[in-house]
């Protein structure tokens, strides 16, 4: 089964960056891949609840406490390491796909980089997406689209 993990902004996010991550999360589960996510609010929240309501797997890699846990995370993994646990989000995953973001989102573009994954930045959601799509890095391009449909067969495509 493939896995896709899905990075982006924490906390409060735009209603339109909401609702692309939450169509994100659909498109996932109905390309019968696992949605992988930090398990928190926001955007991994929304890509969360888009997966459930299309009967997806969601995993929830979680820097600190089991509490920070969206209420759309199936399987909860806690793992106290801060920003850390950024490694194990991208090494999880065959493919990633950025949704708007900042300074943690752009660290784990770059770990996934490094590791040779995959990486679509949903340009149109702002933040970190916006600023990385399309830019290559030591002869790996982090790859460019505006919709969350694209960024599931850019994902798939290939593995």
């Amino acid at each position: 089964m493939k896995q896709i993990t899905v990075i982006g902004s924490s906390g409060l996010i735009p209603q339109e960056v909401y609702k692309m991550a939450e169509e994100l999360g659909e498109s996932i589960a109905e390309a019968g891949a696992v949605l992988i996510t930090g398990g928190r609010d926001g955007v991994m929240e929304a890509a969360c609840k888009g997966a459930k309501k299309r009967g997806g797997l969601t995993v929830g890699i979680l820097p600190g406490s089991k509490d920070e846990t969206n209420p759309y995370t199936d399987i909860t993994i806690v793992t106290g390491m801060g920003d850390g646990r950024n490694v194990i989000n991208v090494k999880s995953a065959d493919s990633v796909i950025s949704v708007h973001g900042s300074t943690g989102t752009l660290s784990e573009i770059a770990l996934a980089l490094n590791a040779g994954k995959r990486v679509i930045a949903i340009r149109s959601s702002g933040g970190v997406s916006k600023m990385m799509a399309g830019v290559s890095i030591n002869g790996r391009e982090v790859i460019s689209t505006d919709t969350s449909e694209d960024a599931v067969k850019l994902a798939i495509e290939g593995l």
